[in-house]
């Protein structure tokens, strides 16, 4: 196929205007690709910012295909049939947005087949190039609408814009166009009908993040999951939860957050550090937020031949992380009007406040801790390839901060 290429100024004013007001669907994920030539240490990052109507997710480790494979899939999917994250043991990751602008002159009478398609790349594909083989060969229609993003552990990067006919290669890699190195996907695909789609407000609150990071050389896995992933700015309004930090706990201020990055259906946000060209594909981390970015932190899983994850970021068939879990019983505290509308309004003091007894504000030091010690195993499996009896030791880590510290959390 053919790449394509269009300039970001084209939709952040004509469709950003046009597309302003429309009524975003509950599949409205805020994704991003930095390409490894302008991260701060040279590896790839993909990033996506889940939102669904199914807000318990986990994560599982599937070992049925070519190659193994870690993911996000919903807690129900007894089977694991649907993938929505992912990396597998090549160093090769995928994740999507859904697009409403693409199938318009191209109906099927099915559809919501991504999950289906993201597995089964996962389970097959090693590189970029692998992926865009899939999709020409794959029978028509293939039943998605959808940005899916992809990264390998060659330093490959890119965006498919894919309807159940055809597909758009948007090479993040590619200077003409991504001038910044990054390209930002909500909800609509600029190879779309430009009248339609989702996620214009999100799309710009991203962008401008992003152009900020990579003015200062902080594009990095850090910078998202802080300031992207507990985004909760209208970037149309202005108005931004941290203009509320200077209220007292005991004060009440609600704030509409249904147009922000995180959002009533907000699930899970994760970025994917890749690795460096010719390092160990195994040192590929899956920072993971599991449930409400705003309750919830940020843990790093890797996926290695022992087929282990910290308890709490998964479960048996058919049940409930534990980190979900928690984190969706805090979410009540800060979203607590559960009536009509009633959800798309935060408090913004049970959040962040002048006392610094918000959630988020609680949860931050172990987040911080949990960081910490991931760093410096990091530093050292860089060197050495990951070291099993020390990832245990981390997960044992990771497991015993969640479970003793969070019941601690009003």
């Amino acid at each position: 196929m053919k790449t394509y290429s269009m300039k970001v100024s084209r939709f952040c004013t004509s469709l950003f205007l046009i597309g302003l007001f429309y009524l975003a669907p509950a599949f409205s994920c805020t994704t991003a690709i930095i390409s490894g030539k302008y991260t701060r240490d040279g590896r790839p990052l993909l990033f996506k910012h889940r939102d669904t109507d199914e807000l318990n997710n986990k994560l599982v480790i599937l070992t049925t295909g070519k190659y193994r494979v870690l993911a996000l899939v919903d807690s129900n999917d007894k089977n694991a049939d649907n993938v929505w994250t992912g990396i597998n043991e090549t160093g090769f990751a995928i994740m999507n947005s859904a697009s409403y602008n693409l199938n318009l002159k191209d109906p099927s009478p099915k559809k919501d087949q991504e999950g289906i398609l993201m597995k089964k790349a996962l389970q097959e594909c090693r590189t970029v190039q692998e992926f865009e083989d899939l999709l020409n060969r794959l029978p028509k229609p293939l039943q998605v609408e959808a940005n899916f993003g992809v990264i390998d552990a060659n330093g490959g990067a890119a965006y498919f814009e894919t309807g159940n006919s055809r597909f758009t290669k948007i090479d993040v890699n590619d200077p003409k166009i991504a001038p910044h190195g990054y390209v930002v996907r909500t909800n609509y695909s600029f190879s779309g009908d430009a009248n339609l789609g989702a996620g214009y407000i999100r799309y710009q609150t991203a962008e401008s993040l992003l152009y900020l990071a990579s003015g200062t050389n902080d594009l990095s896995a850090d910078f998202i999951l802080k300031n992207i992933s507990r985004c909760v700015r209208n970037s149309l309004t202005g108005e931004n939860i941290l203009d509320y930090m200077g209220l007292s706990a005991n004060e009440t201020k609600y704030m509409y957050f249904q147009d922000c990055t995180v959002r009533p259906s907000t699930a899970a946000s994760i970025v994917v550090q890749g690795v460096l060209p010719g390092e160990n594909p195994g040192l590929t981390t899956m920072w993971t937020i599991l449930g409400f970015p705003l309750s919830s932190v940020a843990i790093p899983v890797w996926l290695t031949p022992a087929d282990l994850l910290p308890t709490v970021l998964t479960a048996p068939s058919g049940e409930k992380a534990l980190l979900c879990s928690f984190a969706l019983d805090l979410k009540k505290k800060m979203a607590p009007i559960s009536r009509s509308d009633g959800k798309n309004y935060l408090q913004t003091t049970a959040v962040v406040n002048a006392d610094h007894t918000g959630i988020l504000q609680q949860l931050q030091p172990m987040e911080a801790s949990i960081s910490a010690e991931a760093n410096k195993y990091l530093r050292n499996w860089r060197k050495t390839g990951v070291i099993q009896k020390e990832l245990e030791s981390f997960y044992k880590f990771v497991d015993n901060q969640i479970v003793m510290s969070y019941p601690a959390i009003k």
